[in-house]
């Protein structure tokens, strides 16, 4: 993945150990996944796939979260009409669910906290991360 963007300014330790970041991946390749994302058998999806070398799966919401993985890794899919404000909350701290941003964790405790004009769907895609990837990433900013 293109973990060598995150910046230190990207890793939080309060409330709970979390990386969220917003664009590290080029818009363009974000739009064109997006645009695919009815299509896992797309070009694209493959190519993202074997570049890339990590499973993932693309969640249509929420609700469809698997939190027994060992570190969650979500990439957020925001709907292009979607304008509600949308906010994941990771051990009680409220982030802000935009389109092509990253939240990585290995804290159980998160849930999607809509407005009361809800839409209708919150997709994004859950990335297999080992602990051994996530402790090399957040290797580089604990000091």
């Amino acid at each position: 993945m293109n973990w060598d963007l995150l910046k230190p300014l990207h890793y939080y330790q309060e409330p709970v150990e979390h990386i969220y970041a917003r664009n590290i991946f080029d818009e363009k390749l974000y739009d064109i996944l997006y645009e695919n994302q009815n299509n896992m058998q797309h070009q694209v999806w493959m190519d993202f796939d074997k570049q890339y070398k990590k499973g993932f799966e693309l969640k249509e919401n929420f609700t469809e979260l698997d939190i027994n993985k060992e570190v969650i890794c979500l990439w957020f899919f925001k709907e292009r009409s979607d304008r509600t404000l949308v906010h994941v909350e990771v051990g009680g701290k409220k982030i802000e669910y935009y389109p092509n941003t990253f939240l990585i964790t290995k804290n159980k405790k998160i849930k999607l906290i809509e407005t009361k004009r809800k839409f209708i769907r919150n997709p994004f895609l859950q990335i297999d991360l080992s602990n051994d990837d996530y402790q090399e990433i957040i290797k580089r900013f604990q000091k």
